[in-house]
């Protein structure tokens, strides 16, 4: 029977307005009823105006009398029905992803996309080369479904980590718990990074009018820059507020002394009138490091104008980001800055001191316009002149700052004149040896026959060298008997000298004391004397005046004949 054509363009109206409402068994059923009031051609017509397949129509006429069991509520198809999945009609396509997304130790080292970019629409074209079809979207779900998804890069190694590592840290934690009890600042101080002064664009985004951003330069040419920005922070742990010295030449340690003599002239005594002491914690590198010569002599200079005994901790190397004023000023001032062009020192210096957070940080700002020019020399005579004692654990990182200069050194090196050498009997004090008196009599007497052994071993090889040129008993005299040497390496052992305070000392070179102290090590080793961990840490000879002083050893000189 002919179908009408008027009739089907009705049937495509209706079904156009029904279906967007009915799932796809609702279709079928709808399908199914409409082509059985047709009776015969039924089911071509309503599957030409409804624009399926005649077998689609079919199923729903089976589907409607009952020749098929009812599929359960809420279920449209039967198990099995509908397009099979990529991964079913291809068994290899899953494999093949994951070898592509491998990391690239494991990942196949010809593979195309080791050194490009694995976006959804690369991945999806690989594997279209390599024999399985795959859509961008379909690669993207079968991506998620094996654990995976969009990683950026984590900053997390922190290379070697020190052994003493967390010991460092819990002391730190113990020193700032002392002084905070005893109601006395403790600060940490850094330079955040350099800014460069105009028009280039700064991370980040702010809001604006849509269509409307801020113009800046294409090039961040540094000759193109009005200047550069130098923030160097001081954080009060206690106060939770901030101060920054924006410095506009150089990050040398007489600009990080002078931002710390900034906060403590304009803040820091009226916050602590009271104070004796200050502790600063600072990372282990940079202007601030504990390796730094002028740090330590322009912080001696800090602590006798202000009469604070400043005690420095510095993070273990690879750990400055731990440091507090990392993530208590720095992270808050670069949020408050973001998408801002810093045009001018004044904008950077307003921006810093807008800088606020939920709860309650306060942050002070000012530019220093100051010249801290680079390369200035620390002589060893102005380093033994600071008053420092290192702390017993770790010296070299933890060590204190005295506000009064020690003592003036005794004058270096041997001359024709009576030279002024330290009394040795005070030298040998047990504070400062570690053991008494009479131990280090006997581990003198101990080591005699091994040292006189040693002694004519290097005449004999010296001899065999050449021809004797003086008699027996000529030449220069030792500059050190064997108490002296004995002594200097167990001050050394003890509390951990550099060989150019031991040479102050004892009126010697450096070159001297090392090989004296090397020999001397060497014939301990022989007798099984192990010394025990140095008591201190003292790297200038006024800081072991300090520390003599303090523990009732009182150094004295005395004056000594040369030849």
């Amino acid at each position: 029977m002919r179908i009408p054509s008027e009739v089907r363009d009705q049937l495509a109206l209706r079904f156009g307005v029904l279906f967007p409402h009915l799932n796809e068994r609702q279709q079928r059923l709808a399908l199914a009823a409409e082509a059985r009031l047709l009776g015969h051609g039924g089911v071509r017509a309503v599957a030409r105006a409804a624009g399926v397949s005649e077998t689609t129509v079919r199923k729903g006429v089976f589907e409607l009398e009952g020749g098929e069991d009812p599929l359960p509520d809420g279920q449209v198809r039967r198990d099995g029905g509908g397009r099979k999945s990529a991964e079913e009609l291809d068994p290899l396509l899953v494999p093949a992803l994951l070898a592509l997304v491998e990391p690239d130790e494991r990942g196949d080292p010809m593979s195309p996309l080791r050194w490009t970019t694995k976006s959804l629409r690369s991945l999806a074209g690989e594997l279209t080369r390599q024999g399985h079809a795959a859509s961008a979207p379909t690669v993207g779900r079968l991506l998620r479904e094996n654990g995976f998804s969009l990683q950026a890069n984590a900053k997390t190694l922190e290379g070697a980590q020190h052994p003493d590592r967390d010991a460092q840290f819990r002391y730190i934690n113990d020193q700032a718990k002392d002084h905070q009890a005893d109601g006395q600042p403790v600060v940490s101080v850094d330079t955040k990074k350099k800014e460069v002064v105009g028009e280039f664009k700064n991370a980040g985004r702010e809001w604006r009018p849509a269509g409307d951003p801020v113009r800046v330069d294409v090039h961040d040419f540094p000759g193109d820059a009005l200047g550069k920005a130098l923030p160097y922070g001081i954080y009060d742990v206690a106060a939770d507020a901030g101060w920054v010295n924006v410095g506009t030449d150089h990050d040398t340690a007489a600009f990080a002394v002078e931002s710390i003599r900034r906060w403590w002239n304009g803040q820091g005594r009226l916050d602590y009138p009271r104070a004796r002491r200050l502790l600063i914690t600072a990372d282990a590198g940079g202007s601030n490091g504990y390796r730094t010569r002028a740090w330590k002599t322009e912080l001696a200079a800090f602590a006798a104008e202000t009469g604070l005994a400043v005690t420095v901790c510095h993070m273990p190397p690879g750990t400055s980001k731990w440091n507090r004023i990392e993530h208590r000023l720095f992270s808050a001032i670069t949020m408050n800055w973001r998408g801002r062009p810093l045009t001018s020192h004044d904008v950077i210096v307003n921006s810093i001191a807008a800088t606020t957070t939920r709860t309650g940080l306060t942050v002070h700002a000012e530019l220093d316009p100051g010249s801290y020019p680079t390369g200035v020399k620390v002589t060893d005579a102005e380093l033994n002149a600071v008053p420092v004692t290192g702390h017993a654990f770790h010296g070299e990182w933890n060590y204190t700052v005295h506000p009064h200069p020690a003592d003036p050194a005794a004058p270096t090196g041997p001359t024709s004149e009576p030279a002024a050498v330290f009394d040795r009997r005070a030298l040998s004090h047990p504070a400062l040896t570690g053991m008494t008196r009479t131990a280090l009599t006997e581990l003198t007497e101990t080591l005699t026959a091994d040292w006189q052994t040693l002694q004519k071993q290097d005449t004999t090889a010296r001899r065999d060298g050449g021809e004797r040129r003086r008699a027996p008993g000529g030449g220069r005299k030792a500059k050190l008997d064997l108490a002296d040497r004995v002594l200097v390496t167990v001050l050394q052992q003890n509390l951990a000298l550099p060989p150019t305070v031991l040479a102050d000392l004892f009126s010697v070179s450096k070159d001297t004391i090392r090989h004296t102290t090397s020999e001397i090590r060497r014939l301990m080793d022989q007798h099984a004397h192990t010394p025990r961990p140095p008591a201190a840490h003292l790297n200038t000879l006024a800081g072991l005046l300090i520390h003599a002083t303090a523990h009732g050893a009182t150094l004295r000189m005395e004056t000594k004949p040369t030849c």
